[in-house]
């Protein structure tokens, strides 16, 4: 069936039109038909239906009772389609990617939705942005500068920012008017991670610290309790720290953020760790003048990462993880599946070859793009699926329809039964 485009009927855009949008176009109805069959899958439907469990045979397939796209990868989708449609005869950018899917991205480059990647120090270069452009700020946000510039250059923004996002961003930006350094979960490098550690500038003296995971948490936990070398820790934090970062003073008062995308038990066991520091070196009546901690893991992400660790009470024995490569909340599952079943992080259903028996699949933990040969084993077999927040539902479909071909039946005859 050939792929369905929107329309691109309606009327320029008036001088006097809004020129940021952040609750939608107003286009909602008219875009749904098109989301629902681009991004909708059947037998997805019908596993739902089926208490989220497929027999087929042999197989026995089980799909986490919460995958794939979130509210907030949803509506991101939804304002993008919204403003092709919307402005069909306008130059649309996009800052960066929508989200971590490398299949809705492409999608979007059909639909002439140009991204402006950023160098490799992550600054963007809006120098090709004219005030009748349309420029679309991803689901993880911009930064503080970014956001300043694309308003002053007068373009029309649509802003897809999510919403569990804006809430860690009031968390840090109230850190920072109230003299607390944000002490923030998350990877330095991440679009979301240095758009919530740029909150900070808006008071003078914000101070923000990124740290990766627990090893560079415990550094922190160290160095506040007297134990670190000042110069180690400079050299170390270094690429993740506010300009000017004193540890010796702006250790001092700390608030605790996260990356929404994180491992949320890991973000909430670094903030216990931290309050611990902090009540170790200046004692109980001191730690509500020097630690703040509010939980701002994000509740799509939460459930998601809580449904596989329901499924791991009874392990399946193969675990297939779909999802971008570069997406941190598919990489905190895969890794979570990893602690309990073989598991394979596949990027959509291509990486299962069908007719040669073999996937290819993402290191768990690395980078490293593996290729395993007899990956389905014989016999009676569990597969447990799970997908990522910025995974479709059609292309967790398609990677079902893949692995029941893998294994010899013919997927189409599900949905006729």
């Amino acid at each position: 069936m050939a792929k369905q485009t929107l329309s691109s009927g309606g009327r320029k855009a008036s001088a006097a039109e809004e020129r940021y949008y952040r609750r939608g176009l107003g286009l909602k109805k008219e875009i749904q038909p098109v989301i629902d069959f681009e991004y909708g899958s059947d037998i997805v439907s019908l596993i739902r239906e089926r208490g989220n469990e497929l027999r087929v045979d042999r197989l026995h397939l089980r799909l986490a009772k919460s995958s794939g796209f979130c509210y907030g990868v949803d509506r991101a989708v939804d304002y993008a389609y919204e403003s092709r449609r919307k402005f069909p005869d306008r130059r649309i950018f996009l800052v960066g990617e929508i989200i971590h899917n490398p299949h809705v991205n492409g999608r979007l480059r059909e639909m002439e939705i140009e991204s402006i990647y950023p160098s490799a120090e992550g600054e963007f270069d809006f120098t090709r942005v004219d005030p009748e452009d349309v420029v679309i700020i991803p689901a993880f946000g911009v930064t503080l500068h970014d956001f300043r510039t694309l308003r002053a250059l007068g373009c029309i923004l649509i802003d897809t920012t999510c919403g569990s996002v804006l809430n860690v961003w009031k968390r840090v930006e109230s850190y920072a008017r109230d003299g607390f350094t944000s002490v923030i979960h998350g990877k330095y490098r991440h679009e979301e991670t240095r758009a919530t550690s740029s909150q900070v500038r808006k008071y003078e003296g914000g101070k923000f610290l990124i740290v990766r995971d627990m090893a560079q948490a415990e550094a922190v936990c160290a160095y506040i309790r007297g134990d670190g070398d000042r110069a180690a820790f400079v050299e170390a934090f270094e690429p993740s720290m506010s300009e000017g970062f004193d540890p010796d003073r702006d250790l001092g008062r700390i608030g605790v953020a996260n990356q929404t995308t994180m491992l949320a038990s890991e973000s909430l066991d670094i903030a216990a760790r931290l309050g611990e520091a902090v009540l170790d070196r200046w004692g109980q009546e001191q730690v509500a003048e020097r630690f703040r901690s509010f939980d701002t893991i994000c509740s799509a992400t939460q459930k998601r990462q809580d449904a596989v660790k329901e499924m791991m009470r009874d392990p399946p024995d193969v675990m297939v993880v779909i999802g971008g490569y570069n997406s941190s909340n598919t990489v905190q599952l895969a890794h979570l599946c990893s602690l309990h079943a073989t598991t394979y992080h596949i990027e959509d259903a291509a990486c299962i070859d069908t007719v040669r028996g073999r996937i290819s699949h993402k290191r768990i933990g690395g980078d490293e793009i593996l290729t395993t040969n007899d990956w389905l084993p014989a016999g009676d077999v569990t597969i447990g699926i799970t997908a990522g927040a910025s995974t479709p539902n059609s292309k967790l479909g398609e990677a079902v329809e893949r692995i029941v071909r893998g294994a010899g039946y013919d997927p189409s005859g599900l949905l006729r039964h």
